[in-house]
């Protein structure tokens, strides 16, 4: 939905679009007796929790503030997680957390014991195996600090402390995973492989990262295989997802400003990937623009408005020419890219809007120059 009076860049999100992901997810979750938590570092735009809260059991998270966000705006169960915590940060999950997972042996070693109301704590498992697509996002890359490794569990201890204070474990392997044959078999090695952990504990986390509400994605199969993973372990599932969550559900709509020419055509829009779409530079994954045509003979740069030389957004083909005033919507902009914004060049932040299924079109966030100007300093100077 583009609103010509909304002034860009804005964020829109479809709730009905958002609507047929969680329904996916409903069915997921009846079929298969997982429990499904929104993974806050993915999504954490809290003015639409209100339409996902009756389809997900809860939150995940990576940090104090995220649990809080969780605890606070969502409800339900509320999963604390972090690569570090300090025993601040444990001592204030403790207060909020229904499950607490340790990144590492020594962590859990050294501040499992400062638990007093959580009292099911979980590991995170690196199993050496896992799906990504890119070497930065792979959790079980050479070296890879995420998660104590097979090697760190000797029988039914873990580093010389006794498994009966771990309740669950989470295995986080997968990233943008559409393959639903090479999911189902890295679970099977994981199940066999850690089968003498998985069946003393009470709960574990597959994590995030698949795909399973993209269209074609074979669902059914994907809900007989978490039941009977289950079922063999006697324990309860979770999943973690985020990008499946919110997947095709929010545009960024930009203006174009200027079109230049050296050499190609650029056409330079209010936006920019370094502060407004930092996946898209960061993963050099070009954009796609919904008005875009392959077979359209008119062919832009589309350039950032950053300082940035290297700051595009993607080429697109059109089948007009582009014109200064044009508006363009930049598709699936939601995942990871609300959660990664910036204050870059001090360029104007987008607004966020939700496009409701009966038709308004509601204000969720917005931001302006004293929003700029608090992040850069003090409200009120005082000697350092």
């Amino acid at each position: 939905m583009i609103a010509d009076e909304i002034p860009t860049p804005y964020f829109v999100i479809d709730e009905t679009r958002l609507l047929k992901n969680l329904t996916r997810i409903e069915t997921l979750r009846k079929e298969s007796g997982a429990k499904v938590v929104l993974a806050l570092k993915c999504f954490s735009a809290w003015g639409v929790f209100d339409i996902m809260r009756p389809y997900l059991d809860g939150t995940t998270s990576s940090s104090v503030y995220e649990a809080r966000l969780g605890y606070e705006a969502f409800g339900g169960e509320t999963h604390a997680y972090s690569v570090g915590f300090s025993p601040q940060d444990v001592d204030e999950v403790d207060g909020i957390a229904d499950k607490i997972i340790f990144n590492s042996v020594s962590q859990y070693r050294a501040l499992a014991r400062r638990l007093r109301r959580c009292r099911s704590v979980g590991l995170r498992i690196n199993p050496g195996v896992s799906y990504a697509r890119q070497t930065l996002a792979d959790p079980a890359r050479d070296c890879s600090r995420l998660g104590a490794r097979r090697a760190d569990l000797n029988g039914v201890n873990i580093g010389g402390v006794d498994l009966d204070g771990i309740q669950g474990a989470m295995f986080h392997f997968n990233c943008e995973n559409r393959n639903c044959d090479a999911f189902v078999a890295m679970l099977d090695r994981i199940s066999n492989e850690f089968d003498f952990l998985l069946d003393r504990l009470q709960w574990v986390s597959l994590g995030g990262g698949v795909l399973f509400t993209w269209d074609g994605y074979p669902l059914e199969r994907f809900a007989r295989v978490l039941r009977e993973f289950a079922q063999r372990h006697s324990l309860q599932v979770y999943l973690e997802p985020g990008e499946a969550v919110v997947t095709r559900t929010t545009e960024l709509v930009v203006s174009v400003l200027d079109i230049v020419t050296n050499g190609e055509r650029t056409a330079i829009v209010d936006s920019a990937t370094e502060a407004h779409r930092l996946d898209t530079l960061i993963y050099n994954e070009p954009a796609s623009i919904a008005t875009a045509d392959p077979e359209g003979k008119w062919e832009y740069i589309i350039g950032a408005s950053s300082c940035l030389a290297g700051d595009i957004f993607c080429r697109a083909q059109f089948r007009e020419p582009l014109r200064v005033g044009d508006r363009l919507r930049i598709l699936d902009s939601g995942g990871y890219t609300l959660v990664k914004l910036n204050w870059f060049n001090g360029l104007r932040m987008p607004s966020l809007y939700c496009a409701r299924a009966g038709g308004s079109l509601d204000l969720l966030n917005e931001f302006r120059f004293e929003d700029f100007k608090r992040m850069q300093g003090l409200h009120r100077a005082r000697a350092c």
